[in-house]
This record gives structure tokens, sequence and C-alpha cells, in this order.
């Protein structure tokens, strides 16, 4: 039994000391084991799943993903503690320093207008702390850990703020048809293919970035559309006592077309 003090209710102090113990000496194998590196799929899991919970609208779902997200950042501030590098008040200490940098409307004597302003200082300002001299280091910054569609049409609107841009979305369609038949050749020749699949997709979320649409949220769209009326098919096939596998094509294609009008 571990030196510890159970309490009616914790606080954040409380799962510091937690990670602690957890990766101390006579703790948790596992715990005492995972890196930055091992844990790091952790990190974005934990995440997206707060996500989800928000687009739950639940508040008692969202405290505990959240709670899963803080653990992570704990986590990962006690191994750099163990390293001597800094610990979770270092990381505090950093992000509070940041906002204020970065709110002289609020903590200083600058204007602003509205919201425009604000994000227009904001960009500055962290260009200025990132020592980025060039529009090419800015979009360079976009950290490619992001999920590919959003790391997309964040380089886009970096470069649209250096004057890269259309002037309205029959440029980006005229692209997207552009990049459609370039793919089209690559597969005829099987040449370059991903390449050419990649041009696409960048011109396509292009498309979504002057429609205001997110692109993430339209290919998970697109996803549970498809999956819907997969289920409408594999219903209909079961109707006339039949497998998908063992239905022609044309007979598939019929099914999703009924599906489709449902």
């Amino acid at each position: 039994m571990v030196d510890f003090q159970y309490k009616e209710s914790y606080d954040i102090n409380d799962l510091r000391e937690i990670v602690r113990i957890l990766r101390a000496p006579g703790g948790c194998p596992w715990d005492a084991e995972q890196t930055h590196t091992s844990i790091r799929r952790n990190f974005l899991e934990e995440a997206y799943e707060a996500v989800e919970a928000i687009d739950e609208g639940s508040p008692e779902h969202l405290q505990e993903e959240l709670g899963d997200v803080l653990l992570q950042v704990v986590l990962h501030a006690r191994m750099e503690e163990e390293a001597g590098n800094f610990d979770l008040n270092g990381v505090a200490d950093g992000i509070c320093k940041k906002l204020i940098y970065r709110h002289p409307h609020v903590f200083g004597d600058v204007q602003v207008s509205g919201t425009g302003e604000v994000l227009s200082n904001w960009e500055e300002l962290k260009r200025k702390e990132k020592g980025q001299a060039t529009d090419t280091d800015a979009l360079s910054a976009v950290a490619r850990s992001l999920p590919a569609l959003w790391r997309a049409e964040k380089v886009q609107k970096k470069a649209k703020k250096a004057g890269f841009d259309w002037p309205d979305v029959t440029g980006a369609l005229d692209k997207l048809s552009e990049e459609l038949e370039e793919l089209k050749t690559a597969v005829a020749e099987e040449s370059n293919i991903q390449e050419e699949l990649g041009d696409l997709l960048f011109a396509a979320v292009n498309v979504a970035r002057f429609v205001h649409a997110d692109p993430e949220e339209a290919l998970t769209g697109a996803s549970d559309k498809f999956i819907a009326r997969f289920q409408k098919v594999e219903a209909l096939a079961r109707a006339q006592g039949r497998a998908m596998k063992e239905m022609t094509l044309g007979e598939l294609d019929a099914l999703w077309e009924r599906a489709k009008q449902e």
C-alpha cells in the first residue's frame, strides 16, 4: 500500500501526485514504462474522444473526457520533470505568458475594432514569437501531425494571407477538375498515382475552404452517409434472401440506387 491520502474530492495537485506515484518505484509497471512516443497515440485518441463528447452535448461525458486529456498532459509533464527539463508548473507558466503576450488589447494598451483585428494581431505576434521571417516559414510551421485535410486547409489559409489565392471559388473548382484529369491519366499510365491523388485531395480542400465547409466534417458526413446507405442495401439484399457478396455489381448498384431514394 502506497502512502496516499484518500479524499472526498481531488484537485490538480492530487492528480500530479497520483501520476508521480504511478511512475515511481513500487508504483505501476505499465505507467513507469511509458514514454512520450509510446503514449503519443493515446493523446490523440483522448483528444478526439473529448471532441466527440462536445458533439454529443453531454457535460458529464465531456468532464470525463477532459479528465483523460488532462491525464495525458500531466503524464508528459511528469516525464520531463523526471528528466530534469520542466514540470507542470513550467507548462502553465509558458501558456500564461503566451496568452498575456498575444492579448495586448486585454493586458496592454492596444486598441482593436473587433474579432478580425484580434486574430490578425494574434497571427502577427505568433510569427514574431516563433521567428517566422517569411511566409514560407509560416506555412512550414503548420504541424505535420495534424489530420491531413486540416493541415491542407491551414496551409492554404496562410498562403491566402500572403496574397496567394484565387479571387473566388471558380478558380478552385477549375483546379479540382484539372487535378481529376491528371489523376485519370496517372491511373491509366500507372505512374505517380499517389502524388496526383494527393493533388486532387488538396484541390478539394481548397474548394471546401472557399465555400466555408470543414473538410474533415464533410468527409465524416460522407462516411456516415455511406454506412447508412450500405445498411439499407444489406437489408434489401437480405429481404431477397441473398448475401451481398453473392450478388453482381449491377444488382448491388440497383439496390444502392433504391437505398438513395428511401
